[in-house]
């Protein structure tokens, strides 16, 4: 469609690439509107997994505990203590 207005003596013809415009826009907003819901998805998935690492890792603490509890006594790391 020309810039300048004056130039478009035929309104159906203006209408008519109106239209075709508007509905070029439209079906992109519906497939960006489909892009965010997907990545909404992946969003939601990683933040119910790492919540559920959250709630079934075990804490640092016990991480340490459990450690020391399967090695053997007087080696820490390797490291023989005397």
């Amino acid at each position: 469609m020309p810039l300048d207005p004056d130039k478009h003596s035929d309104p159906a013809a203006a209408s008519a690439s109106l239209a075709a415009e508007a509905a070029l826009l439209e079906a992109r907003l519906r497939m960006l509107q489909e892009a965010i819901d997907t990545v909404d998805a992946r969003i939601e998935a990683i933040h119910d997994a790492l919540r559920h690492l959250h709630t079934t890792a075990p804490t640092s603490a016990e991480t340490a505990n459990s450690q020391e509890r399967c090695e053997p006594s007087g080696d820490r790391m390797g490291k023989t203590v005397r």
